[in-house]
């Protein structure tokens, strides 16, 4: 390469050198920027080291210069913080959604925005939980053909499966087309809410969809599912279980407040019921898995109304205690 063309690279060298290599614990000497650039095939002279900090400095990069004994410059402030690059990369890993592949790719670039001395620090906390990750190794771009689909108002076909006990997909024996309108994460799974041609309103597991394409075809115009409706809908599927709706009030002991606000919002309204226990109301989906939800927490927990969803708590709590106290065979 010419040496005109070394001298054009000249700043981003020393850019990325400084990205890659400093911080205020560990400054930069001029000596060392020359070296660098000598192995780069770059001649040049203490002094055009010093005009180039100024032009990175103008350019708007945070160059800082300590000086006396083992001073430099150093980068003062980057895109990311340290904390905030650990509370990244802490999502990636708790992440459902993501596969394990797809983690690490994206953990692997989350580090490169630090320098080499806190990368190293990165790496060795990443701990990845196989055990919560999805096995869809195409989710991440199923999730960007979704958010060019939902931009386009287009609809969308794809393929959809269920696990097998083997840990083996079975496909369903159709096609699914829908109307894309919006995703979202529950349970620390991520959603399509769609309109469809058989359901109407309805949601999908973004893992559990594949072959997704794109069509020609305008959106439905769904008004559920548009603007501060899309929000309302989400909220209301709890847990993603479909369910009758139905306003519910219930009667919880207060030592459960976060747990109430952690599913339902600080908007919900929570009123003093005696000295220990507080009722809220809620819109939700009456589902199998609200209303184990309700009874995983004893008799901390009950529903007061309406009594259809009483009953219907109260008949799956028989049944499951029926299941575990009936007697267990032996196997031969």
């Amino acid at each position: 390469m010419p040496k005109s063309d070394n001298q054009k690279l000249k700043l981003l060298y020393i850019r990325d050198y400084l990205e890659r290599n400093s911080d205020d614990r560990h400054p930069v000497g001029a000596q060392d920027l020359i070296n660098m650039l000598g192995r780069h095939g770059i001649a040049c002279e203490r002094k055009s080291i010093y005009s180039d900090i100024r032009a990175l400095q103008d350019f708007g990069i945070d160059i800082l210069n300590r000086r006396g004994a083992n001073g430099g410059y150093y980068i003062a402030s980057r895109n990311f913080e340290l904390p905030e690059l650990k509370l990244l990369i802490d999502a990636v890993q708790s992440s459902r959604f993501l596969t394990e592949k797809k983690s690490r790719e994206l953990i692997r670039k989350l580090c490169k925005e630090c320098n080499r001395y806190d990368e190293s620090l990165m790496h060795r906390d990443v701990v990845i939980d196989r055990r919560v990750k999805s096995m869809n190794e195409t989710i991440y771009y199923n999730v960007d053909t979704i958010q060019e689909a939902i931009s386009r108002g287009v609809q969308i076909t794809f393929r959809y499966f269920d696990w097998g006990i083997d840990g083996q997909r079975r496909y369903r024996d159709r096609d699914y087309q829908a109307s894309p309108y919006g995703l979202c994460q529950d349970n620390e799974n991520c959603y399509l809410l769609a309109h469809s041609p058989r359901h109407g309103v309805t949601h999908y597991r973004v893992d559990r969809m594949t072959d997704i394409v794109l069509t020609k075809e305008q959106r439905v115009p769904c008004p559920e599912l548009t603007g501060p409706r899309l929000v309302e809908h989400a909220n209301q599927l709890f847990q993603m279980y479909s369910g009758d709706r139905a306003s519910v009030k219930l009667c919880f002991h207060h030592s459960l407040t976060n747990v109430v606000i952690d599913r339902f919002g600080h908007d919900v309204m929570l009123i003093p019921d005696g000295e220990d226990h507080f009722t809220f109301l809620v819109d939700v989906a009456v589902s199998p898995m609200f209303l184990s939800w309700v009874i995983g927490f004893g008799d901390k927990a009950k529903i007061v109304y309406p009594q259809q969803v009483v009953d219907a708590c109260r008949e799956l709590a028989q049944t499951a205690i029926g299941q575990h106290a009936a007697p267990q065979t032996e196997p031969n």
